[in-house]
C-alpha cells in the first residue's frame, strides 16, 4: 500500500512508521528530513515550503510505482510538510517496508533523491536571522 500526503501538520515519525509496518516484513527504512539552523554560513530561523498539491501527489505516486518495479517492497509512506517548518522539525518522512533490509534501504534513498529532483514542492528562501 502507498500512503502519500502533503500536509501542514507536524509529522509524527512513529505514526508514519506504523503505517508501513507488516508482520511479513523484516525491515522498515526511514528517511527524515529536518530543518537545520544554518544555510551558507547564515543562521536560519525556519523554512517555508509550498507545493502544487495535485501535481506533487501525482509525481509522488509515480515514484512509488517506480520503486515497486525495482525492488520487492511491501508498503511506502511519503509524507511532506508544507508552510512553516521550524528548526529541528521534520519537513519530510519517507518510510518503506520490505521483507529484507537491502530493498528498503535502496528504495528510500531513491525515493528522496527522486522526490527532490522531480516533485513540485519548493523550499522558500530560508528566513535568516538579522
Amino acid at each position: 500500500m502507498d500512503y502519500i500526503e502533503i500536509t501542514d501538520e507536524i509529522l509524527d515519525v512513529n505514526k508514519i512508521s506504523q503505517m508501513v509496518t507488516d508482520p511479513s516484513c523484516g525491515a522498515i527504512s526511514i528517511f527524515v528530513g529536518i530543518t537545520r539552523d544554518n544555510f551558507d554560513g547564515k543562521k536560519v530561523l525556519r523554512l517555508e515550503y509550498e507545493a502544487y498539491k495535485p501535481m506533487a501527489k501525482k509525481k509522488m505516486k509515480e515514484i512509488c510505482d517506480s520503486i515497486r518495479k525495482q525492488w520487492e517492497i511491501h508498503s511506502i509512506a511519503m509524507i511532506h510538510r508544507i508552510n512553516v517548518v521550524p528548526i529541528s522539525e521534520a519537513s519530510i518522512v519517507i518510510a518503506i517496508s520490505s521483507p529484507h533490509r537491502k530493498e528498503s534501504l535502496q528504495a528510500v534513498e531513491y525515493a528522496i533523491d527522486t522526490l527532490k529532483a522531480t516533485v513540485p514542492i519548493w523550499k522558500k528562501v530560508p528566513v535568516i536571522a538579522v
